[in-house]
């Protein structure tokens, strides 16, 4: 037999993150406890389906009129338009005018991905400035996007808090019109969040310097126990007219995690050009997953359609 043609591959490291499940999964021990990936869990620590999860898919069950044919590039028109609404507000003029576009991703990692890659490929400016420290993955999705990477102060581990001051410095010394990452509520890997006076000041600032905000919610309903008062960050950028990138995840505050359903908004100046925004996110969703999946979606959808 010939070498592999492979042969030269070098075994890459375990994830980080992913790679603490592995490690759990192959450890014997009776009294194991997984600090991997953040997950809802029992007492005795097995996966736990929240209850309206199981009611919604149980009438999606028995529902004899659904199929399984192909979503729309886009996704699940419900869903998307939902989606906007739990983050935007459902009074929300941005939504009322038809300034928000919205599409169905895989999960909070894939809205970012397909956000990074249209800002690349449609945006000015290539530079992202993500919080320090942030998300395992955030470098990562965003420099394979291709974005370049750079980072601003955030958690000062003196106080344990904010590091407002290194921040403000920060973004006021980016250059006009980089993209900066936001986490909209229960920073990940912190949990520390800037006031509702901070953010005004965030907002201030990165308006005046023309700085594009690219919103990671992937928490809403976590940090406060609302799902409003989670999302008040985001409506406060939402709420001035401008313009910004919001990707969702329902991963945690569903307990989806499996199902990878996620969504990304760009809430544009007017709706001609959030009608064309939409147009290149399918030209970059097509060639990288066609579209997404549907099961998820309808879980989504049937719980927020539901008072």
């Amino acid at each position: 037999m010939a070498d592999s043609v492979f042969n030269h591959v070098v075994r890459a490291p375990e994830d980080p993150i992913l790679g603490v499940t592995v490690a759990y999964n192959k450890d014997t021990s009776p009294n194991k406890l997984n600090l991997g990936v953040g997950a809802y869990r029992t007492e005795e620590g097995k996966p736990l389906v929240l209850s309206v999860v199981r009611q919604a898919e149980q009438s999606l069950v028995n529902d004899p009129s659904r199929v399984k044919e192909y979503l729309p590039i886009i996704g699940l028109a419900e869903f998307n338009k939902l989606s906007a609404k739990l983050i935007c507000g459902a009074d929300s003029p941005a939504i009322q005018e038809n300034r928000v576009t919205t599409v169905q991703c895989l999960s909070g990692t894939g809205s970012l991905r397909v956000g990074g890659e249209f800002l690349a490929r449609h945006y000015h400016e290539r530079t992202i400035y993500i919080p320090q420290p942030t998300w395992g993955n955030h470098p990562k999705v965003f420099t394979l996007a291709g974005l370049s990477v750079k980072y601003y102060r955030y958690y000062d581990p003196g106080t344990r808090g904010l590091d407002f001051q290194g921040l403000l410095e920060d973004l006021g010394s980016a250059p006009s019109g980089a993209v900066v990452l936001l986490h909209a509520c229960a920073h990940n890997p912190t949990g520390v969040d800037p006031t509702v006076e901070q953010w005004e000041q965030i907002r201030q600032l990165m308006r005046s310097k023309q700085l594009l905000p690219f919103f990671d919610s992937a928490y809403q309903g976590f940090a406060s126990g609302s799902l409003d008062a989670d999302a008040q960050s985001v409506r406060m950028f939402v709420a001035d007219g401008g313009e910004c990138l919001v990707a969702q995840s329902y991963a945690k505050n569903m307990g989806l995690y499996g199902e990878r359903v996620g969504a990304l908004s760009i809430v544009c100046k007017t709706s001609d050009v959030a009608g064309k925004v939409e147009s290149q996110l399918k030209l970059v969703i097509r060639p990288m997953y066609s579209n997404p999946p549907l099961h998820g979606a309808s879980i989504v959808a049937t719980i927020l359609r539901d008072k």
